[in-house]
């Protein structure tokens, strides 16, 4: 029995990476380059490109709707794909600022082509994708802000420095910004404030339009009006949240009026806008080995998750 279970699994995951196969077509030639530039090499860019098809492929479930933007959600798992490798090396991916800088122009094709040998060496993570994604393969400074997590005014900012230090043939390692700490905490008591209060409104106000909003093997979101159309559209859960650091990390908690842990959360902020929101609502392992940590127990019951067996 067990076997046949197994074997129609098997079959039924063909025909799905057969499916996700043709949907990737048209966009392999430009995400594997974009995996190369990124990496700053071949052989490192074919290693980021298949993990990039393997998280693409397993995440499709944890969508809620259909996926109408492919070469975007392609192009995001790659990025987040390249960011986790950074941070795994412990090398910062920066953060991208938004400011008053003079404007500079697009480089022209000669540039550009010289400019590709210098993406990896000569900007951060975050300023080499914000290059690469609209300078080179076209995508919106909205499109872009979603993809590489920041702001609309974060991209152009980024862009316009990308282009001087390129086109200034600047080289070396470019030392990432460090994350603003008063910035992210006034945005964290400011969530924190409109959770507690029920205050939906206000919370979603600290959001950028194009947040990342995640619950790991649940469910996905790219953008505020997902959000409001998706997890938040019944409202705040009306439990309280609070901040403290768990295994060395700063995170938010959740904890029911029976003092149970409901949720932990991670936030990421930018410009005073909140431009990923992680949830672990669903991960069962993690929450209780949290609970554990925290000699709280774990709530068992909380639709759609029901861990009381």
């Amino acid at each position: 029995m067990k076997q046949g279970i197994a074997k129609n699994m098997i079959e039924e995951t063909r025909v799905a990476r057969d499916a996700f196969s043709t949907m990737l077509g048209a966009f392999s030639s430009d995400l594997w380059s974009y995996c190369t530039y990124i990496a700053g090499s071949p052989w490192d860019g074919e290693d980021l490109y298949q993990e990039t098809l393997l998280k693409a492929f397993g995440m499709l479930p944890e969508r809620w709707s259909d996926v109408t933007d492919q070469k975007s959600y392609l192009f995001r798992m790659a990025t987040n794909a390249w960011f986790d490798q950074c941070r795994k090396r412990k090398h910062g991916v920066g953060i991208l600022l938004e400011d008053d800088i003079s404007d500079v122009p697009p480089m022209d094709r000669l540039e550009l082509e010289e400019a590709l040998m210098r993406v990896h060496t000569s900007l951060t993570p975050k300023q080499a994708a914000a290059f690469l994604l609209v300078d080179v393969f076209r995508f919106s400074a909205d499109e872009a802000a979603g993809i590489v997590h920041t702001t609309r005014g974060g991209i152009y900012a980024a862009l316009q420095r990308a282009r001087q230090n390129l086109k200034e043939n600047r080289s070396g390692e470019v030392k990432p910004v460090m994350t603003m700490v008063n910035e992210t905490q006034q945005t964290v008591d400011i969530y924190l404030e409109a959770f507690n209060t029920g205050n939906l409104d206000k919370l979603l106000s600290l959001f950028s339009s194009t947040a990342h909003n995640e619950a790991f093997l649940g469910f996905q979101e790219y953008s505020k009006a997902e959000m409001k159309k998706g997890s938040m559209r019944f409202g705040l859960p009306g439990h309280t949240a609070k901040r403290i650091t768990l295994w060395g990390r700063h995170v938010i908690v959740v904890i029911t009026d029976e003092g149970e842990l409901h949720d932990i959360q991670v936030q990421e902020v930018e410009n005073h806008q909140i431009v990923v929101h992680e949830s672990y609502f669903f991960r069962k392992e993690f929450m209780f080995a949290a609970g554990e940590e925290l000699g709280v127990a774990v709530q068992l019951n909380k639709p759609p998750v029901d861990w009381r067996s």
